[in-house]
């Protein structure tokens, strides 16, 4: 409570301050600073040291980029016309000036929260950085990068980066809630996004349906109350099983306008990399590349940011040199919108019809036939060549989940080439996230097991590629994604999994539909197609970057899980992907080889493992300091050999 109300302070004395540009950092005030990590040093690099401050933005009217945001219009402006915010910041950076390197490395937080940590520093807290544990191996800060984080999102716990945004007096409409509980009971609370403008229930509607393919329905054993204003108490029908999908429209307020995100980010790269035009004081110096990284909700927003034409800033300088949109699918984010839900994303289950997904999908051209229009991610980039160099990767679960095939190929269902400043990467067989020393396990609602792998190691070499690439133009390696010419890109009905247990698994896929949202709930139109990975005899599917323990597999990676009996058995479930053992023996229930014909003992199965990663080192997808760790973790995976 005492951030919040420093951070409403902190709103209050920027809003006086007077406007002599379009949109700009205005000032930037730190609030804390020390030594980071517990003074733990790294290397030749040193020790870092931690700043924690707020960034006040302004945004004039009559700027350009202010017609795209949508309600800016609605906001209070300050004596000046101005519309005045303000946002969290986080940085590190070596304590020995002398010891830092050119780059700043910029994670768009997912949900208030430090991902990068996880993927690149082995680390295993996803909060900003404080104890010499959250570092990890240290890799970021063996570099010497500067690393930063900002808020984005508005309504996160105290503990999180935010970003605090003028509400919009007088505005209500129709909002949109879904709720999956996925636990018994005969009634649930649920809180709601923006509280309620008329707590009349006679004004909202509620219904439940046990699939995502079903009719929404208000059904007898059904019902709510208003508990308060952000908060309602459903009453669930008995013959609903704990997977059922509750939708509530309510009349809501207290919207703002969250597109405003886009340009705070922009905004406090382009002043923290030394861009003319801003008015505070700039606590960085020497930085000469910007590279952004974006994790699950984040990669949303990092290509949405770009779409929506913010990777210029106010006097079209470029902000990001380099981005690294990972596990995004093919979606963009539900930021600029009213009532926008940032946090809510597509899932063949879950939230399905949520904003956020809708054309254009890829970074090159393409025409839509469904609704006649044509464009790209790059389209407002492009032609002031401020578009950065991008990586953009995905996992397994992305195709099943977030449509990835959208990325490669045309809204008509053809191949399509990517522009030269873009690279595709498929992390063929990983789940949609996991740390470095994730295991199998179960999941309540999930029929399956876990998926161990972590795309983290390959991440590591992609990242080191990137920063090459922006600063020395060296070409990172040639994109490898699944692909619909050399047939490692399927319809589902081409898929062909083994026999496991008796049976071939029929999953199902998150499908896509051009949506009209001119109502809620929206309207449904023609669906795109969309395509999966093909997969080898043991169900590891090929076509991207084949990690060493997909090559050297113990079982089967898949990227999809399904929904157990009284789960919404079926449905896809959760993110977490799938991982079968292969059998001991050879049975007539599993098309698989079994492990004994595999691997003579552990010492084979690691040397396997070693030979594929020794090819991914030298294809650059991975470091040669990362051997030793997979190596460990082969040792201790070779438990599951007979």
């Amino acid at each position: 409570m005492l951030k919040r109300l420093a951070f409403m302070s902190a709103m209050l004395s920027f809003a006086l301050l007077p406007s002599n540009s379009w949109a700009r950092v205005i000032a930037f005030e730190i609030k804390a600073s020390g030594p980071a990590f517990e003074g733990k040093a790294f290397g030749e690099i040193g020790t870092y040291e931690r700043i924690d401050a707020i960034a006040a933005f302004a945004i004039d009217p009559k700027s350009p980029r202010r017609a795209g945001i949508v309600d800016i219009d609605k906001a209070p402006a300050n004596a000046s016309g101005d519309v005045v915010f303000s946002t969290e910041v986080s940085i590190l950076r070596p304590s020995n000036a002398a010891q830092r390197s050119a780059f700043l490395f910029y994670e768009v937080p997912n949900r208030g929260r430090n991902l990068s940590f996880q993927l690149l520093n082995r680390a295993k807290s996803n909060s900003v950085p404080a104890t010499a544990a959250d570092a990890g191996d240290g890799f970021l800060m063996k570099r010497g990068d500067t690393i930063v984080w900002s808020g984005w999102q508005t309504g996160l716990a105290d503990e999180f980066l935010n970003i605090d945004l003028p509400v919009l007096d007088g505005v209500t409409g129709q909002s949109r809630e879904q709720f999956i509980f996925d636990k018994p009971g005969r009634s649930s609370t649920a809180k709601l996004t923006y509280p309620a403008a008329d707590l009349d229930p006679s004004k909202a509607r509620l219904t439940v349906r046990a699939r995502e393919r079903d009719a929404p329905q208000q059904r007898p054993g059904l019902g709510f109350r208003y508990l308060n204003p952000t908060e309602i108490e459903i009453t669930r029908p008995s013959d609903m099983d704990a997977g059922a999908i509750y939708e509530f429209v309510y009349s809501a307020k207290d919207a703002v306008p969250a597109g405003l995100a886009f340009a705070a980010t922009s905004d406090l790269i382009s002043f923290l990399r030394g861009n003319q035009g801003h008015e505070a004081e700039n606590p960085l110096d020497g930085v000469q590349h910007t590279i952004g990284m974006g994790i699950s909700q984040s990669g949303r927003f990092l290509r949405d940011m770009i779409f929506q034409g913010f990777n210029a800033d106010e006097k079209g300088n470029r902000v990001f040199d380099g981005a690294i949109p990972h596990i995004a699918g093919s979606r963009k984010s539900f930021t600029n919108f009213r009532f926008a839900q940032p946090g809510r994303y597509s899932r063949q289950h879950e939230d399905h019809d949520y904003p956020g997904d809708q054309f254009p999908f890829t970074y090159t051209e393409t025409r839509d036939p469904v609704s006649g229009e044509s464009g790209s991610i790059l389209s407002v980039c492009s032609p002031t060549d401020t578009c950065p160099k991008i990586m953009h990767t995905d996992t397994s679960t992305e195709f099943w989940q977030a449509r990835a095939s959208l990325v490669t190929t045309s809204p008509d269902g053809k191949q399509i080439e990517m522009p030269d400043n873009v690279r595709l990467y498929f992390i063929a067989g990983a789940p949609h996230s996991n740390d470095w020393s994730a295991k199998s396990g179960e999941e309540a609602a999930c029929a399956f097991p876990t998926n161990p792998l972590s795309a983290a190691p390959v991440m590591r070499a992609l990242y080191v590629a990137m920063a090459d690439w922006v600063s020395e133009d060296r070409a990172p390696p040639p994109s490898r994604y699944p692909s619909l010419t050399d047939g490692t890109l399927v319809s589902l009905d081409k898929l062909k999994l083994p026999k496991i247990n008796g049976e071939v698994a029929r999953p199902v896929f998150n499908e896509l539909r051009a949506m009209d949202y001119s109502s809620q709930p929206p309207s449904r139109g023609k669906a795109y197609p969309v395509y999966l990975p093909a997969v080898d005899t043991d169900g590891n599917p090929l076509g991207g970057i084949r990690m060493a323990y997909v090559q050297a597999p113990l079982g089967t990676y898949a990227g999809w899980n399904l929904r157990k009996r009284g789960f919404g058995e079926g449905e896809l479930c959760s993110l977490t992907g799938t991982f079968i053992p292969f059998p001991r023996k050879r049975s007539d229930a599993d098309s698989r080889d079994p492990l004994s014909d595999r691997y003579a003992d552990s010492e084979a199965y690691v040397a396997a493992v070693k030979r594929a990663s020794e090819g991914l080192v030298a294809d650059g997808f991975m470091l040669p300091d990362d051997l030793g760790y997979v190596l460990d973790r082969a040792r201790e995976d070779s438990a599951l050999l007979p």
